[in-house]
């Protein structure tokens, strides 16, 4: 699903981009730092800043990092070239290293899904906030395409994670909303309906590293449709997750 695809590259854009350590300024004690022209080997190296020198670190992607010599020149290092520089008070300089444990204290996330609901295909786009290490509400909002019609599934759930310092951490959701079913048939006349629905979920966490994780779950939704004609409906997904 290229929508599906284009979420998770901005999610985990989002997630690198968050991995930033304070800005601050260093100074080489090694013989040389060599700067690529982007985070990674592969990229060529153009420059190389002589010992002694201060140097500003503006940006971190993983283990590369963005950073303006004195004459102005920008560039990556890598970071096992920078934890040899000191800090303004000449100790080591030091890098602050994502773990499980901040996973588990984490106070927000968001996420990208996939899965199938009743044979339709889904696209999910959430958010969530932590009230506690095992309570926090979420905001969704997904998308089913099938053969006979496209759903939009607005969700507000409140989740419970009974073990969140575990690498694999189960959970428990309820939550409510609205679906909105646009109908593909061509040979007969069909409208738009709204109606409203709740569910309850099981699922679990897996923690990666950095500031990744894996999510899946399992949902049965209830639909309230307007004619009293309930619906059962059945969802599983999974998806990547990145916590701040």
């Amino acid at each position: 699903m290229p929508v599906l695809l284009l979420m998770i590259s901005l999610l985990f854009s989002c997630g690198l981009a968050n991995a930033a350590d304070t800005y601050r300024k260093v100074q080489v004690v090694e013989p040389f730092i060599e700067l690529h022209t982007g985070p990674g080997r592969g990229y060529p190296v153009f420059y190389v800043i002589d010992r002694s020198e201060w140097i500003e670190i503006v940006k971190r992607r993983t283990d590369w990092f963005k950073i303006i010599s004195t004459d102005g020149t920008t560039g990556w290092a890598h970071q096992l070239q920078l934890e040899r520089t000191l800090d303004p008070e000449g100790k080591k300089t030091q890098f602050t290293q994502v773990t499980q444990n901040q996973f588990a204290q984490r106070n927000a996330e968001v996420g990208v899904m996939g899965g199938d609901m009743n044979g339709a295909q889904t696209a999910t786009l959430y958010g969530a906030y932590n009230f506690t290490a095992n309570l926090s509400t979420e905001l969704s909002f997904m998308q089913a395409v099938g053969s006979f019609s496209n759903n939009l599934i607005t969700n507000v759930n409140l989740l419970h994670q009974a073990f969140p310092e575990w690498r694999y951490s189960p959970f428990f959701a309820l939550g409510m909303g609205n679906i909105k079913t646009t109908p593909r048939a061509t040979l007969v006349q069909a409208e738009d309906r709204s109606d409203l629905l709740a569910h309850v979920g099981l699922g679990m966490y897996a923690y990666v590293s950095r500031r990744f994780a894996l999510r899946a779950e399992y949902n049965r939704y209830v639909v309230f449709s307007s004619d009293d004609d309930n619906e059962d409906i059945k969802e599983w997904k999974i998806g990547l997750v990145t916590f701040f």
